[in-house]
This record gives structure tokens, C-alpha cells and sequence, in this order.
């Protein structure tokens, strides 16, 4: 049981921590589709700094998360998933707030929340 949870640790905090690369590479890449897809749509001609802060952001968080990982170990790691999971709480907030839905605040954001506090809580208990 102990070798299945701690692949299991290792692999979700791996795919969270790519995910969120892949979210900021599209955020660079393709902003208005990433902020579509996020749950509030960007306006064509007023938000291309934010897209980029949010890119930018998104993607040193995920990178930071492999480090953590990779090279100060799985306690590290626990404590980093544990705080970073404001971030996606806080995008609900955002989304609700701005004209977004409920269904992309909860079936996107705080879904996401959930998903890293227990990547959170299976690197704690291994």
C-alpha cells in the first residue's frame, strides 16, 4: 500500500504541475481561447498584458512545482501544493465575480482546488 500511495503522490503532483504549464504556455500562446477557457472571455483589444502576467505566472508556478520536486523532495512539494491551492480557489472568486459561470468557477477552479489539496495530502502522508 505504501509503494502504491507514493507513486500515486508522485504522479499527481507530476500531471498537476505539467497541467498548469500547459495552462500557462497557453496562455502565452493563445490568449483569447486560454481566457475563454478560464470563464471570462478577454476583451479583443484591452487585455493582452494581463493574458501574458497570467501565462507567465501559470507557468513559473508549474515549473517551480517540478523543482520543488525534483530537488528539495516530497515534504517541500506537500507545503508548496498546499499553499498554491489559493490560486485556483482564487480564480473562483474571479470568475464568479466577473461575469463568469457557476459552472466555471466550481466545475473548473475550485474542482482544481480540491484536486491539489489532495495531491497535498497524499505527498504529506508519504
Amino acid at each position: 500500500m505504501g509503494k502504491i500511495m507514493l507513486i500515486a503522490a508522485y504522479a499527481l503532483a507530476v500531471l498537476l504541475n505539467l497541467f498548469v504549464i500547459v495552462i500557462g504556455a497557453r496562455f502565452l500562446l493563445v490568449p483569447q481561447a486560454a481566457a475563454a477557457g478560464y470563464g471570462v472571455p478577454a476583451k479583443k483589444d484591452g487585455d493582452a498584458a494581463y493574458l501574458t502576467v497570467k501565462g507567465s505566472r501559470d507557468l513559473t508556478y508549474g515549473i517551480l512545482g517540478l523543482a520543488l520536486l525534483a530537488f528539495a523532495g516530497v515534504r517541500a512539494e506537500a507545503w508548496y501544493m498546499l499553499v498554491v491551492a489559493l490560486v485556483p480557489l482564487g480564480d473562483t472568486l474571479i470568475v464568479l465575480r466577473n461575469g463568469g459561470t457557476r459552472a466555471a468557477a466550481f466545475g473548473i477552479h475550485f474542482a482544481t482546488a480540491v484536486v491539489v489539496l489532495i495531491g497535498a495530502a497524499l505527498l504529506f502522508a508519504v
